[in-house]
């Protein structure tokens, strides 16, 4: 098994300073896995790359150059995940349309349908961070954060926030505070795809 794990995420904007903190906040949610990882001497790298399509590219060029690493690839879904596997849903979805690099599945995940639905699984913390006047009730009542349209996600951050002192909901500004903060079981349990991330990797880490 190999004995690094390389991530290569979309997230954190195009300035050089929100992609690195937005690199730590991922390495902060990750961090269970991350001290799995390390105390059993398997290297762990993130990087954070921006758009969508830098992630894949990147994620592709580190297959090519890194082919006894585990690569692992990390989009928002941007929508309703309607196959089975991973790679033919980013292979059929307009837009994207990739071609798997000849990975399996496991190599492949998802933030359905984007990573806001998992900054509002977990409530108290959201809560937390944005203080008086946090409109909680503006928020999808839906157990299962995946079935939650993309869109809809978006409006209820927006409404949940207007009238704090933080103010409106600001992707690069306020995601990863908060992503830092909110509690990985939180998210695994009102998604699937997050459950499923956390189960690969603790598996690869084990089986090193």
């Amino acid at each position: 098994m190999s004995r690094e794990i390389r991530f290569y995420v979309e997230g954190g904007g195009h300035l050089k300073a929100t992609i690195v903190r937005f690199r730590t906040a991922m390495g902060n949610f990750l961090r269970s896995l991350r001290e799995k990882a390390r105390a059993k001497r398997i290297g762990w790298f993130i990087k954070a790359c921006g758009g969508r399509r830098s992630a894949y590219d990147d994620f592709c060029a580190a297959v090519r150059s890194n082919p006894g690493a585990f690569n692992l690839l990390l989009v928002d879904a941007e929508g309703p995940v309607t196959c089975e596997s991973p790679w033919e849903y980013l292979r059929t979805r307009p837009g994207d349309q990739w071609k798997n690099p000849g990975m399996e599945d496991q190599h492949c995940h998802l933030m359905v349908q984007t990573m806001e639905a998992w900054l509002i699984a977990d409530r108290e913390k959201l809560a937390e961070y944005y203080g008086r006047d946090f409109h909680e009730k503006a928020l999808p009542d839906n157990r299962n954060i995946e079935q939650i349209d993309k869109d809809a996600v978006a409006r209820a951050l927006r409404d949940a926030t207007r009238n704090t002192k933080k103010g409106e909901y600001h992707k690069t500004r306020h995601a990863p505070d908060i992503l830092e903060r909110i509690r990985p079981a939180e998210v695994r349990a009102r998604a699937s795809y997050c459950e499923r991330l956390f189960r690969t990797l603790s598996a690869q880490i084990d089986d090193a």
